[in-house]
């Protein structure tokens, strides 16, 4: 049996597919102070409000195109509905770092992510996105240069 709160959370997944990308409906979705936290991201944790509750909507949808949120495991407590999901699709758009912008590859991209939504009278209250991009820099090719890592170290450090 689907609750209003987990409905709620469906419509925005499926707001937000490939297939669909609606932006504007996905931000219509979150209360008037909603906040979208975006865990774990190229610069570190984000947060969006206002009229950039749907930037990460549509970097995704320009990153992977098709991109498909495949959910495993949803739970509801109250207005509380943790998801555990894949992000699926394949790179064929832009991924623009603070080094420079990594070219389409095909790849096909496969991410484990963590969602957790806080909704209040219907509407999203918070949503935290945990994406695991240390599995999206792999499948992207980016490898981790330790080297220049261990080299900023330095002794003493």
């Amino acid at each position: 049996m689907t609750t209003d709160t987990e409905a709620l959370v469906r419509r925005a997944y499926h707001l937000a597919e490939g297939d669909v990308l609606e932006v504007q409906g996905f931000v219509d979705l979150f209360a008037e102070d909603g906040v979208f936290n975006g865990i774990g991201g190229v610069s570190g944790p984000e947060s969006y409000r206002g009229e950039h509750l749907g930037d990460v909507v549509a970097w995704m949808g320009k990153l992977l195109p098709d991109v498909h949120r495949e959910l495993h495991r949803v739970n509801v407590l109250g207005e509380v509905v943790a998801i555990e999901l894949s992000i699926q699709g394949t790179f064929l758009g832009p991924f623009e770092t603070p080094a420079g912008v990594i070219r389409p590859t095909g790849a096909k991209i496969d991410i484990p992510t963590a969602d957790f939504w806080y909704l209040r009278n219907g509407k999203v209250e918070v949503f935290d996105c945990h994406i695991g991009f240390t599995t999206l820099y792999a499948q992207l090719g980016v490898l981790p240069d330790y080297a220049s890592a261990v080299a900023a170290s330095g002794p003493g450090r």
